[in-house]
């Protein structure tokens, strides 16, 4: 589990430190970072994709004669982060001339609000009985299992959610977004604003991931 929040926290750093400056990411960060980690992206490829990205920056920036323009999201560098993955993908099944290479994919009615308090509840009991069998589990299956619960809560979420609500939030990540719609693949783009606003809804209701990734580390 310490592996996955490394995963987080020196992604972050590598950014702040080749970006020059600090830089808190934001959600929209959090969420294509979140996106890497699920797609099974090896940390060290995806440090390798920004310090190419920042690389081809710096080279421009000394042409430039340091006019290039500021850095301020890490979903800059994800078009340079995909690439890496190719090419790591490649080195590591050997090069096959002519064989292409797969696209990574990448209301409040009574009834829907009665169905949501009931998923939830039985994702509150499971939840015990984990905790119960704690001692017993191993971790990459308990972890499996909660994953399993979070997609059950995202999708009670998803169903109970006002329909204005979404719209909303929908909106909110096309505008954070539209500046690297032309560093990002459609099937990244959606990835990413479906972290994005899975984040947003759990927030707006105070509600935990249930990942152990998410658990205090400190």
């Amino acid at each position: 589990m310490l592996n996955y929040f490394n995963y987080f926290t020196e992604i972050e750093e590598r950014f702040q430190q080749r970006r020059g400056s600090l830089l808190m990411l934001s959600t929209l960060d959090w969420a294509l970072i979140e996106m890497w980690r699920e797609a099974g992206l090896p940390l060290e490829v995806v440090l390798r994709g920004i310090d190419d990205a920042f690389d081809k920056h710096d080279a421009q920036k000394l042409r430039a004669k340091g006019k290039a323009r500021k850095i301020n999201g890490l979903a800059w560098a994800a078009q340079a982060v995909m690439q890496a993955a190719e090419a790591a993908a490649e080195a590591a099944t050997g090069s096959r001339a002519g064989v292409e290479k797969e696209e990574q994919e990448s209301g409040f009615e009574a009834e829907r609000i009665r169905g949501y308090l009931e998923a939830n509840a039985a994702v509150a009991a499971r939840l015990r009985e984990l905790a119960a069998e704690v001692n017993e589990q191993n971790l990459e299956d308990l972890d499996r299992t909660l994953t399993v619960l979070e997609e059950k809560m995202f999708a009670g979420l998803m169903a109970s959610a006002p329909e204005d609500e979404l719209v909303a939030l929908r909106e909110q990540a096309a505008r954070e977004l539209a500046p690297y719609r032309g560093k990002m693949g459609a099937v990244q783009i959606k990835q990413v604003q479906q972290q994005f606003l899975q984040k947003r809804l759990l927030e707006a209701r105070g509600l935990p991931r249930l990942s152990l990734f998410y658990m205090p580390h400190g």
